[in-house]
């Protein structure tokens, strides 16, 4: 993603707010007669994991899609410190089959000047790096995911946002990728802004957790936010005994293929239900 042209108040500005990479002020965003949000205030700093979550037709995508100037503001706005990159791994994306393209390929459009060591490399830290001379049409869920991750790390990203990043993916994979994420906030020390509907998985990856349905339910630390009433009256209170479930961590992860390998001295792939247990 090339970097945003940024407007003033009530649609974007270049002056971060405060010590945010990103922030929405008082954001609202109406198609038509249809409110998608309403009066949103969200931010995300330098090393931070925020996750937007909410029930399907909350205004998540179009949250995010808004913050990146995707989307234009109704009232309200968004600012950016103008100095970032931000690296974007969409919901989904459609490989025309009559087309082909190779993975090498496909990463040098989003990043044109990369050679291909330094293609190689990010697949790698993606756990990707067999998929170089793979054809894009015939990856499975969990490997296109891998793959937009790594064209998204190409732009050295200050600002990771990532829109269901586990959609299409296996629930074995879904740990892996989640604790990919926290790995990669942690080596490179960016910002990463992510929606999710995985409640069981993301409140171990996550520092901040919003909830959202068109507007701002309830913010905070995730044990926080799974214990407000807004929280429960949305998602009932049977999502605290599913979070519970899944709060654990793992001595393995899979590979792209989906095999297992034990888990090494990084942490590589766990679903812990801990901060920083990798």
């Amino acid at each position: 993603m090339s970097r945003l042209c940024l407007a003033a108040w009530g649609k974007l500005t270049v002056a971060p707010a405060g010590d945010a990479l990103i922030a929405a002020r008082s954001l609202t965003v109406r198609f038509g007669q249809v409110t998608a949000l309403d009066n949103v205030d969200l931010a995300v700093r330098r090393g931070e994991i925020v996750t937007v979550i909410g029930p399907n037709g909350a205004g998540k995508s179009t949250l995010v899609r808004a913050m990146l100037g995707l989307v234009p503001a109704s009232a309200g706005g968004v600012r950016r410190d103008p100095t970032i990159h931000v690296g974007y791994v969409p919901q989904h994306l459609e490989a025309d089959r009559t087309l082909p393209l190779k993975v090498d390929c496909f990463l040098a459009l989003g990043a044109p000047s990369a050679g291909l060591e330094e293609k190689q490399a990010e697949l790698a830290e993606v756990g990707a790096s067999n998929l170089i001379d793979a054809p894009l049409q015939a990856l499975s869920g969990g490997e296109m995911k891998r793959v937009l991750l790594a064209r998204a790390l190409l732009r050295a990203p200050d600002l990771l946002v990532l829109d269901e990043p586990t959609a299409g993916v296996d629930v074995a994979g879904q740990a892996d990728l989640y604790g990919l994420v926290r790995q990669l906030r942690e080596r490179r020390g960016c910002g990463v802004l992510m929606v999710s509907h995985n409640l069981h998985l993301v409140m171990a990856a996550t520092d901040q957790v919003v909830c959202l349905n068109h507007h701002v339910c309830c913010q905070g630390l995730p044990e926080v936010v799974t214990r407000d009433q807004a929280y429960l009256d949305l998602f009932g209170s049977g999502a605290l005994a599913e979070i519970a479930v899944y709060a654990h961590s793992h001595d393995h992860h899979h590979d792209v293929s989906g095999a297992l390998v034990p888990k090494n001295g990084d942490g590589y792939g766990v679903g812990s239900g801990e901060q920083g247990d990798g």
